[in-house]
């Protein structure tokens, strides 16, 4: 009796000391989060051609394992290390012409556009002063005012070439040569991570294996189900959203070109790349990519501006409601209000990397949080709720058999509806 309540002491203490060292450290980390968020940003700094690395190799890992079946079928199983070399190898090598592509479309199509802006600008310029030297002289106070305001504008200007001109020049450069050494930054991490996706791919089914034992050794295997079963979901969220949106911005973007082309745009190459690159962003893409390609056709020709706007949302439209469903699906399950959230929460948190990954990752965080509901609901022996919630909100959902309270809810695998039906509302 006497062993039982010290045993309990002892629990309390633990408890304590528990409670006050996440104390301690909650408290620690709120008073030195900026020097821990500066500690973060730094690894992330130093491990970013890594993470290029794991990207390059995760979206092309799909593409190796078919050439890999593919030529293991040739070489009947007799060669496996030569099958997996070859996959490795065309896929890179597809990435990089298809990326060399892209550039070698851009650069030209973009220096092609500015030297036009510069040509034709002077000229929009003195037209557009030449109407409102019209419009002035059939208004006198409107001629007034703008005097008034126009000697305003000049003296501004003085102070400002006289004061802040060369400043500003200084701080121009300065902002310019930081924004070049960004670039070399990222192409150097691109490179790198390119090398790091060689070995990533080729390693990939090692990598598995370790990943595998890791776990296994780590967690119990009711922990072990449950981490496995949302690797394949964030997997399957990951690679069919990725997968699906990048195939569906390159028909966007060639369906654009052609539009383009017919419609005797200048700038054809430049503003289907523009617009089927930002088309991979959900919801807010097509405007983000729209908006600067008519600025574009605005200064050279203001019907083709007109066109171009028609053009795009009529193509919007039909990538809305007919390409998009028919290549996508349902692929992440989420409602237009959950997916909006998700692209304003990280984007905000993130910019535009955020507004790309945003949808799959709040997907994955929904459906963590949807099985947690799930297995206290049953642990509580409340499982009926659930077919009760889905039979009044989700009837398609309905049909599968309430789970029977366990003993053990979480050492069970979830009989309720599969990772991949996340709740719509």
């Amino acid at each position: 009796m006497k062993n039982e309540e010290n045993q309990k002491y002892i629990k309390w203490g633990i408890t304590a000391i528990a409670v006050v060292g996440a104390s301690l450290l909650l408290f620690f980390i709120m008073f030195r989060m900026q020097s821990i968020s500066q500690i973060f940003s730094s690894v992330i700094t130093i491990l970013n051609p890594f993470l290029y690395g794991a990207v390059i190799a995760y979206l092309l890992a799909p593409l190796c394992e078919k050439l890999e079946t593919t030529f293991g079928n040739w070489f009947q199983g007799k060669k496996p290390k030569l099958a997996e070399g070859l996959s490795v190898l065309i896929s890179i090598l597809l990435a990089v012409l298809v990326l060399f592509a892209v550039f070698l479309l851009i650069i030209p199509q973009v220096w092609k556009s500015v030297t036009g802006i510069a040509e034709v600008l002077p000229d929009q310029l003195n037209n557009a002063n030449a109407k409102i030297n019209e419009l002035l002289q059939k208004q006198p106070q409107i001629l007034e005012w703008w005097n008034s305001y126009y000697e305003q504008i000049v003296d501004q200007f003085e102070t400002w070439w006289k004061g802040g001109f060369f400043t500003q020049v200084q701080t121009i450069i300065t902002s310019l040569a930081t924004r070049v050494a960004g670039v070399f930054t990222v192409l150097k991490n691109l490179l790198l991570g390119l090398i790091i996706s060689v070995y990533l791919l080729t390693k990939r089914k090692q990598f598995s294996a370790q990943a595998k034992l890791l776990i296994r050794g780590m967690f119990h295997d009711k922990w072990v189900r449950m981490i496995e079963r949302e690797i394949r979901f964030s997997d399957k969220m990951f690679n069919g959203f990725f997968m699906g949106k990048l195939l569906d911005s390159a028909i966007i973007g060639m369906i654009c070109f052609i539009g383009c082309v017919i419609m005797q745009f200048s700038s054809s190459a430049l503003i289907a790349v523009v617009v089927g690159i930002t088309n991979i962003i959900p919801f807010f893409g097509p405007l983000i990519g729209a908006v600067p390609c008519a600025l574009l056709l605005l200064l050279e020709n203001p019907m083709h501006c007109l066109m171009f706007v028609i053009f795009i949302i009529v193509l919007q439209q039909v990538d809305g409601n007919l390409i998009g469903p028919k290549i996508l699906g349902d692929s992440t399950g989420l409602s237009s209000f959950w997916v909006m959230f998700a692209i304003l929460l990280f984007g905000g948190l993130w910019g535009i990397l955020g507004m790309i990954v945003g949808v799959p990752l709040f997907a994955i965080i929904y459906d963590i949080i949807r099985h947690l509901i799930y297995s206290g609901l049953k642990k509580h022996n409340q499982g009926e709720l659930i077919q009760v919630y889905l039979k009044e909100w989700h009837p398609e959902l309905s049909e599968t058999p309430a789970p029977e309270p366990s003993p053990e809810p979480a050492t069970t695998e979830s009989n309720t509806p599969e990772t991949t039906d996340i709740d719509n509302d």
